[in-house]
């Protein structure tokens, strides 16, 4: 079974052909955020790991539950299940600009890379707790392909 990573270089290119073959007129299959709104959302959710975004502190249940999920996708290879909730800050519910958005999350996809290349990704996550190099390549690379899938490409 293969496990796809953001820190494989081809994974990282099939991601950024994927967000290239995004339109203004992409239609989500599920959940409420247009595609613009898609692409904020992942730019949020990549600025963790930039350390630019810190989420709330969650309690014992929550953490308990988000490293068995980090656990159990590893081991099976899943996807992320559809309307799964996240944390406020991460949520994109107002209007943006379709090619300013595409332009920011292709920007900090490079920076992410840049990030891991110099070896600097953080060693914990507030959902997810400990968190290795590869934990990170596969666990951004799940979502980014969870919303990329979401609208068709």
């Amino acid at each position: 079974m293969v496990k796809k990573s953001l820190h494989n270089r081809a994974d990282f290119d099939e991601i950024i052909r994927r967000i290239s073959d995004l339109s203004e007129t992409s239609k989500g299959r599920w959940g409420k955020m247009d595609v613009c709104q898609m692409m904020r959302h992942c730019n949020f959710v990549l600025q963790i790991p930039l350390q630019k975004i810190e989420l709330p502190v969650v309690n014992i249940l929550f953490g308990t539950i988000g490293i068995v999920t980090k656990i159990e996708m590893q081991i099976f290879n899943n996807g992320i299940p559809r309307n799964m909730p996240t944390f406020q800050k991460l949520i994109v519910n107002f209007d943006c600009d379709f090619n300013d958005e595409k332009h920011d999350l292709l920007k900090t996809l490079d920076e992410y890379w840049n990030t891991f290349m110099n070896k600097n990704l953080p060693d914990n996550h507030m959902l997810f707790g400990k968190m290795k190099e590869k934990d990170w390549g596969f666990l951004e690379y799940k979502h980014l392909d969870h919303h990329l899938k979401q609208f068709n490409v």
